[in-house]
Order: structure tokens, then C-alpha cells, then sequence
């Protein structure tokens, strides 16, 4: 597929609670009809990471937007790897809670219909670790027709704000879901994906779970130490292939 060239932007999202979100806005600079896509952030933020992953989705055929869900917490927080920002940046995520997370989301997809040039029949949404938690919490979301989940620790085992675990929303997605793990993964292990994967199988959901060997939390961030080119590489094949096949048809 030939990459488009796009325009950026930063926009505002309005929330019933008169709270103001910022959200970085890729678009192909072509005129045409596309999908519209959610990228959800690590705990690092809307950072260089996360704005890149928002324009390389745009440069494919959709207009991507990604909100900054920790601005009830921290406005305008952004910052790096070292173990210092993971402390803060956890800290953060400890804070969120699940339905502030939807509407947060549910107001970026809002703000995508409202633009002339993007289909309204169903948007796709990704994430990563903090993230990826949240892009499965958000395939719950009627709007919501693709989902990939990178590495979202604590799916099977919590919620945001407490009560049940989000797996025990499974039945609740309305999409098509992809999920990627890393084996070598501590914060996720093994028997947490399986489960996740049960819980898939058991309410027939249209999935697929990936794990990749030797790839570790972080792995498609190429500004990590973690990251891992050959797992990145082949989860970004499948991203494309489910949006290609669910929201650009």
C-alpha cells in the first residue's frame, strides 16, 4: 500500500463534564472517505511514541486520534522510559477509572464522526500496555468494530477504579479483537493470555491471540530498550490486516 502524506493537529475533546481533553489528530491531506481509528497510550503519555503510531496509522487510509486519557490525573503529561517516569507514569494509571476511560474514548470517536471525511460505520481502536488494557475495555464500546491489544497487562486480573476483572466483560465486545504478547512478558504471564484466549473462544468473539517468543513488554516500541524488530514487524502486518479487512471495505 502507497503511504499517504497527512496533516497533524492537536484538537479538544468536550466531555458532558465540561472537562477539555487534548487529542492528536493524523489525517491523510487526500480528500476521500476514511476510517476512523483510536490509539490509546502507554503510561508514558500521548508521547513521540504513541504520535508517531497515530501518523503511521494515517499515512495507511485512516484518521487516527489519540487521546490524552491521563488528563484528569496529570494535564498535559508526557515523559520517557527511565524507571522513574514508570513509577509516575503507573501511578497515573492507578488512578483512572473504567467509565471516565470510555468516555474519554467515546468522545474521541464522537469528535471523529464529526468530521465530513470519516466513515461512520464502525472505527477501529488500538492500544498499548496501559493501553492495550484499555483497548480491550473499549471493544465493550457499540462503535468499536476492530480492536488490537498490545500487551495490556492486568486484563485477566483487574479493572480500572476496582470491581471485576475487564476480561469478565468479553462477552460484551461487539468487534473483532487481536491481542499481542510477548512470552517473555512478567508482567503477563502465560496463564493470564490463556485466559484471556478462553474467555474469547468461550462467547465467540471474532480473535486472534499472537505471543511471540523472545519478545518481551514494550516489544513494538522501537524507542525501548524491549523493543523487538521481528515481533514488531509481523504484529503491524496483522494490525493492518484487521483494519484492512473489517474497516477499509
Amino acid at each position: 500500500m502507497t503511504e499517504q502524506a497527512i496533516n497533524t493537529t492537536t484538537v479538544n475533546l468536550s466531555l458532558p463534564d465540561d472537562l477539555q481533553i487534548p487529542a492528536y489528530l493524523a489525517q491523510p491531506k487526500a480528500s476521500g472517505s476514511y476510517p476512523g481509528v483510536v490509539v490509546l497510550q502507554e503510561i508514558f503519555g500521548v508521547n513521540l511514541h504513541i504520535r508517531e503510531v497515530t501518523e503511521r496509522i494515517a499515512e495507511q487510509g485512516y484518521i487516527a486520534i489519540a487521546p490524552a486519557l491521563f488528563q484528569r490525573q496529570a494535564p498535559g503529561f508526557e515523559t520517557g522510559y527511565t524507571s522513574e517516569d514508570i513509577e509516575i507514569g503507573r501511578g497515573y494509571a492507578m488512578q483512572t477509572q473504567a467509565s471516565e476511560l470510555l468516555s474519554d474514548i467515546q468522545a474521541a470517536i464522537d469528535h471523529l464522526k464529526s468530521l465530513p471525511q470519516v466513515k461512520k460505520d464502525g472505527f477501529g481502536c488500538i492500544g498499548f500496555c496501559f493501553g492495550g488494557h484499555v483497548a480491550y475495555l473499549a471493544a465493550t464500546l457499540v462503535d468499536v468494530k476492530a480492536t488490537a491489544s498490545f500487551y495490556g497487562a492486568g486484563i485477566a486480573t483487574r479493572t480500572f477504579g476496582g470491581g471485576a476483572a475487564t476480561v469478565t466483560r468479553t462477552q460484551e465486545i461487539k468487534g473483532t479483537i487481536y491481542t499481542f504478547f510477548g512470552k517473555e512478558d512478567a508482567s503477563i504471564p502465560s496463564e493470564q493470555v490463556d485466559a484471556i484466549a478462553a474467555e474469547l473462544e468461550k462467547y465467540q468473539i471474532p480473535h486472534r491471540v499472537f505471543r511471540y517468543d523472545g519478545a518481551d513488554h514494550g516489544f513494538f516500541c522501537n524507542h525501548r530498550a524491549s523493543y523487538n524488530p521481528k515481533a514488531a514487524a509481523d504484529a503491524w502486518e496483522q494490525v493492518e490486516q484487521l483494519f484492512g479487512n473489517v474497516l477499509a471495505v
